[in-house]
């Protein structure tokens, strides 16, 4: 098989590799529970050998969509995000050990009426982008530019979010990615009404807060509620959080944190302020402060309380391996897989509304490192998770925090309420950096 795809593209019988990569990622699809499972030395190695097969099929897909009839372009479209959507599931099994995640096909005009999805998908030398459109239809457009350009872009990008550097050394990065991913399609999300940009983020794209995109003008988040979906497929029912006031004090919440130094890592202290400001909001809520918030009472809790709101403010690491992603409590680090263990059994019971993952950061160096938060987000059961790209000011954290508490007691959704809150310390005197505001990322259902 591998013999008959390259010698199809080699030959550029397109058409006749497109079938051959069918079987491939088809035969990929049957053997998920072997692939992830096998011991690592007889394991294959999936950034070599079975990533590329999703790839190379997209590829060859988009090759020649845009020459195509529109029926044919459509269907031609469709089958290159459900390929990209079998990637991200397929990342998301080999960073558990285990094929455990399904989804069913959405549509997104069945979700949010003024929403669009957008797949950037990194290829050779291009990104290919994809964008779902509330009416059901799909567009599609390539930018051109050389792997090296591209990564030179990221890179830059996510330096210049250091504070040392003023906002304005990052914006020619952040307007370049801007014009990669958005430009060509300003016209179709404002004929669309568009208010909400979902994204399905693709391999290093997932480092990079799509918030801080810049059209020469303003940045993304000032112009758009953002979130970002592992896919379709992997998205919860909406449920409002809080369509008002009443509502809001219906809910309860249970709220752990660290805000001493404590088994090596250096105290927050405006965690304090933090979890005692969002407990002041919700009347019904669990505080597990300091030597207080341990394995056993979060289980404790977890099991006695149908709480709808998980709010977690303390140290934590994101990692593309399930076995360096963890947040640490009293007792020391839990792994993501035991918090797995715990919020999944919630499912058979009642749903997490919403997960809050506080001053936790992507592992430095690991260029996969938020594929650990996608892993969280999605095993939590949560409908919406809200994480940080990277740890920041634990004072501006407690601020956007509580801000973002204060705007869902409004009635705001969770996209909403969380742009309103980068909002405010975007347009503060102390906090306008995007240092302070974009590493904050909404996961899941954005409503």
């Amino acid at each position: 098989l591998e013999f008959r795809r390259v010698l199809f593209r080699s030959q550029g019988q397109t058409e006749a590799a497109i079938g051959a990569y069918r079987v491939a990622v088809q035969t990929l699809q049957t053997l998920r529970q072997d692939l992830v499972t096998n011991t690592a030395d007889v394991q294959f190695s999936f950034r070599d050998s079975v990533e590329p097969v999703y790839r190379e099929l997209t590829d060859l897909l988009l090759q020649t969509t845009d020459r195509l009839p529109p029926a044919e372009q459509q269907a031609r479209l469709r089958e290159a995000r459900e390929a990209i959507e079998d990637l991200q599931l397929a990342e998301l099994d080999n960073f558990f050990r285990e094929a455990c995640l399904d989804g069913q096909p959405r549509t997104i005009d069945a979700i949010d009426p003024h929403a669009a999805v957008i797949y950037p998908i990194l290829l050779q030398n291009s990104i290919e982008v994809i964008v779902s459109l509330p009416n059901g239809s799909l567009r599609h457009h390539r930018a051109v530019m050389s792997n090296s350009d591209r990564d030179t872009a990221f890179n830059r990008l996510r330096q210049y979010t250091n504070p040392v550097f003023t906002t304005d050394r990052l914006l020619p990065s952040s307007a370049e990615v801007y014009n990669w991913l958005l430009r060509p399609l300003e016209s179709t999300l404002a004929q669309q009404q568009i208010q909400t940009l979902v994204f399905v983020l693709d391999g290093s794209l997932r480092s990079i807060p799509m918030s801080l995109l810049y059209d020469g003008q303003q940045f993304l988040v000032e112009k758009y509620n953002l979130a970002i979906a592992p896919g379709l497929r992997l998205l919860h029912p909406a449920v409002p959080l809080a369509a008002d006031r009443r509502r809001f004090n219906t809910l309860s919440i249970l709220l752990g944190g660290l805000s001493q130094a404590h088994n090596g890592f250096e105290s927050l202290p405006n965690v304090q302020r933090e979890v005692e400001g969002v407990a002041a909001l919700i009347p019904s809520h669990t505080v597990l402060l300091n030597d207080q918030f341990t394995e056993h009472r979060v289980v404790q809790e977890l099991k006695e309380d149908p709480t709808a709101i998980v709010h977690f403010a303390t140290h934590g690491q994101f990692s593309s391996r399930a076995d360096q992603t963890f947040l640490l409590t009293w007792q020391g680090e839990m792994n993501v897989k035991t918090l797995d263990q715990l919020l999944q059994e919630r499912l058979t019971q009642d749903p997490i509304d919403l997960l809050v993952l506080s001053a936790c950061q992507t592992a430095q160096g690991d260029d996969r490192a938020a594929l650990g938060l996608a892993g969280m987000a999605v095993r939590s059961g949560a409908r919406s998770t809200l994480g940080t790209l990277w740890a920041i000011n634990d004072r501006s954290t407690a601020q956007l925090i509580l801000d973002f508490y204060q705007n869902l007691t409004q009635g705001q959704g969770k996209a909403q309420a969380l742009r309103q809150a980068q909002l405010a310390l975007l347009h503060s005197a102390d906090y306008a950096h995007p240092y302070y505001w974009a590493p904050f990322v909404l996961i899941g259902q954005w409503r």
